[in-house]
């Protein structure tokens, strides 16, 4: 599918082919999944580089620009986030001459909506400028979704957080792997991005124009400190969640620990009562091997006790005697 749109200072009109294009006229086509015949077509029509259309047939996806002989080329990645373990990408090439500007794109990445709403009603003033106000803007829409994938991102984050604090799965680990890594990429692309936006700020053009291409590279710039501070947050939830996990374990532990401080005094009475020799019928005549047990037995605990003591492993509570308060030199003291 394509769409030809013209515009100059009094009229936005959308044609159905080139040959009603006036001098005057200012020219954006935008090709949506275009077959092989039709980008030849406008290949010999506007002179376009050979080696940026190979990009495009490549279907490389790596965010750069090119100065070219009559226009330059840019590739920009439209980016979608499904869930934290999907995220789908798709690259806009966009070829941008004197009077005309050219949009290639899958039909998953929706560029006419959006543009068609600018021309037409909310920028009065880019219909009197040059094309490459139009590149710019456009340039900046692209940029401005780049913050509803990072929203995206960031309410993901929030629920994990809630699931590390309520329910600490081994899944919730993962997933914030996954996260991490996704936001490494976003990172590395905004990089990039910004050095195109920035490599445009520095190139000599018209003041009234700078301001286009100006907004869109303090929008990459904040994306890029967004990206940062997420980055910090995922490792936040993340020592969160070993924290919660490493809570739970004390729990568990320490429920262990109760059961087992219940059964040792039985499992003693036990041992005792179950020794060979030992008649319960005739406690007179105990042998004397019981005392030297019952004697060891009762150094050992002792000496454990005092060793555990000694290491602040068990902590003997007390009552503190708070020291009394002298009343202050000058002061006025308090009649009971």
């Amino acid at each position: 599918m394509q769409t030809i749109i013209t515009y100059n200072e009094n009229e936005v009109t959308e044609l159905k082919n080139l040959q009603n294009i006036k001098p005057e006229d200012k020219v954006w086509i935008d090709l949506v999944d275009p077959a092989d015949d039709v980008v030849q077509n406008f290949v010999t029509h506007f002179h376009l580089d050979q080696s940026a259309v190979e990009l495009f047939t490549n279907k490389s996806k790596k965010p750069q620009i090119r100065l070219l002989e009559d226009h330059t080329f840019t590739i920009l990645l439209d980016i979608k986030y499904k869930d934290s373990q999907t995220v789908i990408t798709e690259a806009v090439y966009l070829f941008c001459g004197k009077s005309w500007l050219i949009t290639i794109h899958p039909a998953d990445v929706d560029l006419i909506q959006a543009t068609r709403k600018l021309l037409e009603h909310e920028n009065k003033k880019l219909v009197k400028d040059s094309i490459e106000a139009l590149f710019y803007s456009i340039l900046a829409e692209m940029i401005g979704r780049y913050e509803q994938v990072l929203t995206a991102v960031e309410l993901t984050m929030t629920d994990l957080e809630e699931k590390a604090l309520s329910d600490p799965v081994r899944e919730t680990i993962q997933y914030l792997g996954t996260l991490s890594r996704q936001l490494i990429v976003f990172r590395r692309h905004f990089w990039r991005v910004r050095d195109v936006v920035n490599f445009l700020t520095h190139m000599e053009k018209d003041k009234d124009e700078v301001k286009y291409i100006q907004m869109a590279y303090d929008n990459i710039t904040q994306l890029v400190e967004l990206v940062e501070s997420y980055r910090d947050t995922i490792n936040s939830v993340r020592d969160l969640y070993i924290a919660n996990i490493s809570l739970q374990m004390s729990d568990t532990m320490r429920i262990l620990t109760i059961f087992a401080a219940i059964l040792l005094p039985l499992t003693l009475v036990v041992g005792i009562y179950g020794m060979n020799g030992l008649d319960l019928n005739d406690l007179a005549s105990l042998p004397s091997g019981f005392f030297i047990v019952l004697i060891s037995m009762i150094i050992i605990t002792g000496a454990l006790f005092f060793l555990f003591s000694k290491k602040k492993w068990i902590k003997l509570r007390g009552n503190k005697v708070l020291p009394k308060k002298e009343p202050n030199e000058g002061g006025t003291g308090v009649r009971k």
